[in-house]
């Protein structure tokens, strides 16, 4: 079963996962999750960065911007698929453990966390 997003944390990344073909849609959710909810938002890489198997942009926000703006992304993402963690600092538990999914996950490249 896809574990779905909870607020029991106080810091989060959202990573919105696209491709060659959604690149804009992307960008526009990313672009108006920033602009309505005041969240963060990161470089749209068109590359794989850090642990991820996908294009993404990371959208950073808290807790009490969480229970807004999961709904909405999980409404407005078209088809795209999201990763939701928390930022505990421990990056192998908020990659895992704390790691949930807005339609279908993907699996992570966690060799990058290991020493």
């Amino acid at each position: 079963m896809i574990q779905r997003p909870q607020n029991v944390h106080a810091q989060y990344h959202a990573h919105v996962y696209f491709d060659a073909k959604s690149t804009e849609q992307a960008r526009a959710l990313c672009q108006t999750a920033a602009t309505l909810f005041g969240v963060t938002m990161g470089r749209v890489h068109q590359k794989l960065v850090g642990p991820h198997p996908h294009w993404s942009c990371q959208l950073a926000f808290d807790s009490t911007q969480f229970d807004a703006l999961i709904p909405w992304l999980d409404t407005n993402r078209n088809g795209l698929n999201i990763l939701v963690h928390a930022q505990t600092g421990n990056n192998i538990e908020d990659h895992t453990t704390h790691a949930s999914w807005l339609g279908e996950p993907a699996t992570l490249d966690l060799s990058r966390f290991k020493a």
